[in-house]
């Protein structure tokens, strides 16, 4: 039988009611509803959330977090894997540069990829991109600056086995709650810039590990 999550993802409640929902949740039975979503209901989830609050910076590292504190949000994505490789962490951090940005990593259960750094920004001023999602996680891009002391080498996305996932991707963001997002990734290549059909859900911890 489907869970109250996926009732409400196929049928016709709001986002604005999902938010509500996943809301009220406690943290654990949140982060466990938000990231046990299929591929199909997570791309119904992302049509939906098109009609959220955009999401910002602040929804990924609270703004009353200072710099280089790191912030976890565990996720699911939907390669065509075994399930065990579906679970991941995005770590995201603001940069202490003073840009704004922030800087992350993707903590895999793959562990076999290295670690798929990124830059996180909003997407405004961009039509095409806002279209997609408030904030752009984008893997063209790795820190320039600093990282928490205890994050993996930083090492761009054209090396190692980490370029067959990440290398000339981005993925955009919306909101779905206070804590839950969702992604879909894009892929600029020969043929172009291509929506791919790949979305994660994420979930925000409030208390994250150093």
């Amino acid at each position: 039988m489907p869970s109250d999550l996926v009732s409400m993802i196929r049928g016709d409640d709001s986002i604005d009611a999902i938010g509500e929902y996943l809301d009220a949740l406690a943290a654990d039975d949140r982060e466990r509803e938000a990231n046990s979503l299929g591929g199909s209901d997570q791309a119904r989830l992302f049509d939906k959330a098109a009609d959220a609050p955009t999401i910002t910076l602040e929804h990924f590292v609270p703004r009353e977090l200072d710099d280089l504190v790191p912030v976890h949000h565990p996720g699911r994505n939907t390669i065509m894997t075994l399930s065990y490789f579906r679970g991941f962490q995005k770590r995201f951090t603001r940069s202490a540069d003073g840009s704004g940005r922030l800087f992350g990593y993707n903590a895999s259960n793959a562990w076999f990829i290295t670690p798929g750094y990124f830059v996180a920004y909003e997407t405004t001023g961009h039509e095409t991109w806002a279209e997609r999602g408030g904030v752009v996680v984008d893997y063209f891009q790795v820190p320039d600056a600093a990282v928490p002391e205890a994050w993996p080498k930083v090492i761009p996305n054209s090396q190692g086995l980490q370029r067959l996932v990440y290398h000339q991707t981005r993925d955009f963001m919306r909101r779905v709650s206070s804590h839950v997002s969702i992604g879909r990734a894009s892929r600029e290549d020969q043929g172009g810039d291509r929506i791919l059909d790949y979305w994660f859900t994420l979930c925000r911890q409030d208390r994250s590990p150093s």
